[in-house]
């Protein structure tokens, strides 16, 4: 599997694993370092270091940074680093901020080593319980699609792969993993998900739910592709830029599918700064377009507004030129466009 992925990502000469000291990712770390050791993957050069991220966020984590670094260190991996981060409250919740605390560490270190590929030792378990997450949120088909196997730098070789297999590759080299305690906490959905949920759906609906589960997930992210792709191209033909400020033509964007229309209306949030929309504030935002005359705001994530501007308004800014009255007065419109504006420095 990993041989496969570093073949996919072009055969990088500079390898980093992140590492956690957990059976997942110690696995992983014993795997790439036994290419580490012959040198190359299929004839292609590569070394193979390591990066351990110290969260902070439980007693003992200091001690068990160093410990983790010092088996990669005698498993042959070089260089191996500690990266210590501070995880900040975002308002995403603990397991959002720390995971956005580790992957700009991750992308730190890359960067410093020029690192071709940074390895995750996600599983098609971990994928199983994303996929289950999504559905209780209620999320979209990105959501759904899951974790993939390669976006960017960052690789996941193992996610055809039981967490049961990881705990078999650990005993099979000899090292003992760090069991995370929070892994197993109440407090957080993931770990009621892994804990109670799962053994409970393998139970009543027989084996098999977490392939199911991490299948759905591949074929979303291909239907989540093509719909991206679509959507990219469609907002580029439509998009009209005024100073900071981003507009969409409503006659245009009304013809679109609802799936498109959605996925556009959110690039345009997020082209002005904005944040990913909810499905309810995209319902709100969609909704001006069967208003009459200019209508709004409608307040998006991250401090955006979006207003439908009438063409009688329109008309009328264009008339006063730069520095006309503020607001949006309702008047009858024979064609508009939806204007998205930041009104205050995103959160992201």
């Amino acid at each position: 599997m990993l041989q496969e992925a570093l073949a996919g990502a072009g055969y990088p000469e500079r390898v980093l694993v992140a590492c956690s000291g957990g059976p997942d990712s110690l696995a992983l770390a014993a795997v790439a370092a036994y290419f580490a050791r012959r040198g190359h993957v299929d004839g292609r050069p590569v070394t193979v270091g390591a990066v351990v991220v110290d969260h902070q966020l439980q007693p003992g984590s200091a001690e068990v940074a160093a410990g983790t670094a010092e088996i990669l260190r005698e498993l042959g991996l070089d260089p191996v680093q500690i990266r210590t981060v501070d995880v900040a409250a975002t308002g995403f919740g603990p397991e959002a901020a720390a995971r956005d605390a580790r992957h700009a560490a991750l992308e730190a270190a890359a960067g410093e080593w020029e690192a071709g590929a940074v390895l995750l030792g996600h599983t098609l378990d971990d994928q199983a319980e994303q996929v289950l997450l999504g559905l209780a949120r209620g999320s979209g088909t990105r959501s759904l699609a899951g974790m993939r196997p390669a976006r960017g730098k960052l690789l996941r070789p193992f996610l055809g792969l039981r967490r049961e297999d990881t705990l078999e590759i650990c005993r099979a080299e000899e090292l003992e993993p760090w069991h995370d305690p929070s892994n197993t906490d109440p407090a957080f959905a993931r770990s009621r998900t892994r804990v109670e949920v799962m053994p409970v759906l393998e139970e009543k609906l027989g084996p098999g739910v977490a392939e199911s589960l991490a299948r759905t997930a591949a074929i979303l992210q291909l239907d989540a592709d093509y719909l991206e792709d679509v959507a990219n191209s469609t907002y580029e033909s439509l998009v009209e830029h005024d100073g900071p400020d981003t507009s969409l033509a409503e006659a245009a964007l009304a013809g679109l599918a609802p799936a498109i229309r959605f996925r556009v209306i959110a690039k345009a949030a997020a082209a002005v700064g904005g944040q990913q929309p909810s499905y309810q504030r995209l319902l709100a935002a969609e909704a001006l377009l069967r208003r009459k005359g200019s209508a709004g705001p409608v307040e998006l994530p991250g401090g955006v507004s979006v207003y439908r501007l009438s063409l009688a308004e329109q008309d009328r800014e264009r008339a006063q030129g730069p520095g006309g009255a503020e607001g949006v007065p309702r008047e009858a419109a024979r064609c508009g466009k939806l204007v998205f504006r930041l009104h205050k420095p995103s959160r992201k």
